[in-house]
């Protein structure tokens, strides 16, 4: 196992691909250097003969014993110039030149190009006397020829020494790999290493990462930075979800469990405080029936499990339906709700999730209301959409806590008070079904004059209702 970790660590893998990497470019200098080291350099000459045929072509006629000359002495080549009356050599007392000194071959080639009256010929042909390889390059220039003659220089002595040379560089280059590969892996690992060690204790404690200016790690420290922040909101917010749902399971069994013992010990001959106390039992029991099957819907729903039907329909019948759930509490409470809403309201959605929303939103709005227990329902009617407004008259939010209400189980008090109706996780339940919707939603709020919270549902279309 460890002899495995060793294998795959960051400074053996710089060395590899470093010394893999330096024997790469050597082993292709070493290829170049053996097979194609003399033909590049034949290749040169040719260009080079090439380029100095077109100077000599573009020379004046007048400056072209001297061109001549010059182009001679100064890229070391002879050349014979041979007109209709005279035939003059240059620069032929070079080591390896042929011109001049009656080689049968480069007369052949001479005269057979004459003949045939091209106007331009390369001859490539070996040099007797060194045992080279020449290029003889034949010009006509009007009435006259130009040669031009090069012998290529054996460079297989001087291809030896290179390639002694690349043996002992390429073993530098691999000592130089093994150093830099050190150095730069302790640089980049060191900082890995470190951050490694601290995300094993992420999550456990509050952990900060610190940047160390390489830029890739850098971004990976602000994304564990990040993951940490994160972590501790998750771990907050876990804890208060667990101390507040105990709350309201621990109330409502802790209420059963008492009338239960009042009924066994104490009611149970009295026939009209029996039916009290059992009463209150039942009511309990559908509180704890309601909260879990609030939890488990907000589950279903966040994981995507809960599809969308959407149909269309009348919300003013549906909150009209809602309302009539809340006559006990206007009867017991002395709660007053107010609406405010055009005649017939069509819209197209999932009927049963935005009934959902709107009980959730009274919900809120009747646990926070001030002391006038007034609620408002208020829907508005543009172009395109219905905005509808649940509208209570407490004591408001505060702004900094704005962007978390939507969070399970958030309260706008320490403490935690039972509520009048609900489960305290309304509001994420509304967050959650208007988000799968795609429906714009948000809350405005005033300190001691209550909140609102909106959202908007676009209208039923005709080809939607030919649809349904």
């Amino acid at each position: 196992m460890n002899t495995k970790s060793k294998t795959n660590s960051l400074a053996i893998k710089t060395l590899i691909y470093l010394m893999t990497f330096s024997i790469s470019i050597l082993l292709c200098l070493w290829v170049f250097q053996s097979i194609f080291f003399n033909v590049a350099y034949e290749n040169y000459q040719v260009k080079n003969l090439n380029r100095i045929a077109n100077t000599i072509r573009v020379s004046k006629e007048s400056e072209l014993h001297k061109n001549l000359e010059q182009i001679a002495y100064e890229n070391e080549i002879c050349i014979e110039y041979i007109t209709p009356y005279q035939t003059i050599t240059y620069n032929n007392q070079i080591v390896g030149c042929e011109l001049g000194k009656n080689n049968s071959a480069i007369i052949q080639y001479q005269t057979e190009m004459i003949q045939s009256e091209k106007e331009v010929q390369t001859f490539r042909l070996i040099n007797e006397e060194y045992q080279a390889k020449a290029y003889l390059y034949g010009i006509k220039k009007n009435t006259s020829y130009i040669f031009i003659y090069t012998s290529l220089v054996d460079l297989s002595s001087a291809s030896s020494v290179l390639k002694g040379q690349l043996i002992y560089l390429t073993m530098i280059a691999i000592i130089f790999a093994c150093i830099i590969s050190y150095f730069l892996s302790h640089k980049i690992t060191k900082p890995i290493l470190e951050i490694s060690q601290k995300a094993k204790k992420l999550g456990t404690r509050n952990i900060k990462f610190e940047k160390n200016g390489i830029l890739e790690i850098d971004e990976l420290v602000d994304s564990l930075n990040n993951a940490q922040e994160e972590l501790s909101k998750t771990d907050e917010l876990r804890r208060d979800l667990l101390a507040n749902v105990s709350h309201d399971l621990k109330t409502p069994l802790t209420m059963i469990r008492a009338y239960a013992e009042m009924v066994k010990d104490i009611s149970y001959q009295d026939d009209q405080k029996r039916e009290e106390h059992l009463n209150i039992i039942i009511s309990e029991t559908e509180r704890l029936n309601i909260l879990v099957n609030d939890i488990l819907s907000l589950s279903k729903m966040q994981a995507s499990a809960d599809i969308l039907k959407k149909e269309t329909f009348d919300l003013r019948k549906e909150i009209e339906e809602i309302l009539k759930r809340y006559e006990i509490i206007k009867e017991t409470e002395n709660y007053t709700f107010i609406t405010k809403m055009p005649k017939q309201i069509m819209v197209y959605a999932d009927k049963n999730k935005i009934n959902q929303v709107i009980y959730n939103l009274i919900n809120n709005a009747i646990n926070y209301t001030g002391e006038d227990k007034k609620v408002y329902i208020k829907i508005t009617e543009e172009k395109e959409e219905f905005t509808i407004s649940i509208i209570d008259t407490g004591k408001g939010i505060k702004k900094q806590e704005l962007d978390v209400i939507w969070d399970k189980y958030y309260k706008n008090e320490k403490n935690h008070k039972r509520n009048v109706v609900g489960t305290g996780i309304g509001l994420s339940i509304v967050k959650t079904i208007l988000e799968n919707h795609h429906f714009p939603y948000g809350v405005k709020s005033q300190l001691g004059k209550g909140t609102t919270f909106y959202f908007q549902i676009p209208k039923a279309k005709e080809k939607k209702k030919i649809h349904q």
